[in-house]
C-alpha cells in the first residue's frame, strides 16, 4: 500500500485538480492487517467491547471477512459508543465517540488515503489534526513570528460546536472535488451516518461527526 500511496501523493501534488477514481481497492488484506497492528493496545472499546487482543486471536480470518464485506459493499460501521471527558477550563464535558476495533482499522486505512491526497492541498501554516505536526510545532512557528516579525495583534478564534454541526452533504460534496471513487465515498458516508449509542439507546446522525480520530501509530505495537 505504501508504494501506491507514494504514487498517489505524487499525482496529487502535480495536479491540484486531479480527481482519483479508484482508491477503495487499497483497503486490501495486507493494508488492513497493517492498520490493525499499528493501532495501540489496551484502548477503550466500542459498543461490542472487542479489544485489539481479541480481534488478533483470529486475525487472518477476521481481516479476510472484513475485506469480503468491503468488496461486496455490505460493510457498515456500527454506531460509536459515546462517552464524555472533562472540557479544559470549563464545567462542561466533551463528547467522544469510541468506534469498534474493526471500524478503527477501516478508519485508519481511509485516513492514510485521505492524508496522501489532501496533505498536498493544505497550507503550510495549518497544523490541526495533521500527520507529523503537533501543537508544539505550531507554538514554535508562532514564537518565531512574535519574536522576529512585526506583530500588532493575535486573534484567537473557535468555531462553536463544530463537530456537532458538520453538514454531511457539504462534506461529501467537498470530498468529491478530489475523490470520485463511489466505493470509498460510500464507506465514508456510512461512517458519517453511523450514529452513536448512549445509555443503551441508538441515536441517528443526520449531521455532525463524533469527536475522536483513529489512534496514532504506536511503534511498540508495530511488528518488525
Amino acid at each position: 500500500m505504501e508504494t501506491k500511496l507514494l504514487r498517489i501523493a505524487e499525482l496529487a501534488k502535480s495536479d491540484p485538480k486531479m480527481k482519483f477514481t479508484s482508491l477503495a481497492h487499497l483497503l486490501n488484506k495486507l493494508a488492513l492487517a497493517q492498520c490493525h497492528h499499528e493501532l495501540p493496545n489496551r484502548k477503550a472499546t466500542g459498543i461490542n467491547g472487542t479489544t485489539k487482543e481479541q480481534y488478533s486471536e483470529n486475525l487472518e480470518e477476521n481481516i479476510e471477512e472484513l475485506v469480503s464485506r468491503l468488496k461486496s459493499k455490505s460493510y457498515r460501521p456500527v454506531p460509536v459508543r459515546r462517552m464524555y471527558i472533562p472540557k479544559l477550563n470549563s464545567h462542561k464535558k466533551r463528547p467522544l465517540g469510541i468506534p469498534e476495533h474493526e471500524d478503527k482499522i477501516v478508519q485508519k486505512g481511509i485516513t492514510k488515503i485521505l492524508n496522501t491526497i489532501y496533505e498536498n492541498d493544505f497550507l503550510d501554516c495549518s497544523f490541526g489534526f495533521r500527520p507529523n505536526r503537533s501543537c508544539h510545532d505550531a507554538l514554535k512557528i508562532l514564537n518565531f513570528y512574535i519574536e522576529k516579525r512585526s506583530v500588532n495583534y493575535v486573534v484567537d478564534v473557535d468555531i462553536k460546536g463544530f463537530f456537532d454541526n458538520v453538514d454531511h452533504k457539504w462534506m461529501m460534496e467537498f470530498l468529491k472535488l478530489r475523490i470520485t471513487d463511489p466505493n470509498l465515498l460510500r464507506i465514508m458516508g456510512r461512517f458519517l451516518k453511523g450514529g452513536y449509542m448512549e445509555d443503551g439507546k441508538k441515536y441517528k446522525a443526520d449531521n455532525g461527526t463524533p469527536q475522536g480520530r483513529p489512534p496514532k501509530k504506536d511503534p511498540k505495537n508495530t511488528p518488525r
